[in-house]
């Protein structure tokens, strides 16, 4: 009787350990979503306040990638160089994702939403692009997310 009891005793303990163990990961996964939905709204506005080589380089990771058409952007450094290039110094970036997910260790994520990105060419005409974007972000070792991926 006692072995029973010690038996069920435990049994229960693993249960309510088990219980706290998945909702500690559910917080974790939520909490990583709204903190990579902040850095998704901030990277947006220095967008649009700054230009798009400075959000672009403020946000990527050092080894961040970018997927523009058929042209595969590596490195931070070089995406700053590509948004600086003629051609962007008239341009506008505004997006907004649509959809957030983190992994359950709540240190990588991705986003996807639409983009609308203008372009003003010397003789003023405006061409505009809409689109879909997906973007894959990583928590560094400070707390900030970075863009790993983003095309």
């Amino acid at each position: 009787m006692k072995i029973f009891f010690i038996i069920s005793l435990s049994a229960i303990f693993c249960l309510i350990n088990i219980s706290c163990s998945e909702d500690r990961q559910e917080a974790v996964i939520e909490d990583a979503k709204q903190e990579i939905l902040e850095a998704e709204k901030d990277f947006a506005e220095l967008c649009r306040k700054d230009g798009i080589a400075k959000a672009f380089y403020s946000y990527a990771d050092d080894s961040a990638r970018i997927l523009l058409k058929d042209k595969l952007i590596t490195g931070k450094d070089n995406i700053r160089k590509h948004y600086l290039a003629p051609g962007y110094d008239n341009a506008t970036l505004v997006w907004s994702p649509d959809f957030v997910d983190a992994s359950s260790s709540g240190d990588i994520g991705y986003t996807y939403g639409k983009y609308l990105f203008t372009t003003n060419d010397s003789a003023g005409n405006i061409t505009e692009e809409e689109g879909i974007f997906h973007t894959v972000w990583k928590k560094q070792v400070n707390g900030q997310w970075k863009f790993v991926w983003d095309n």
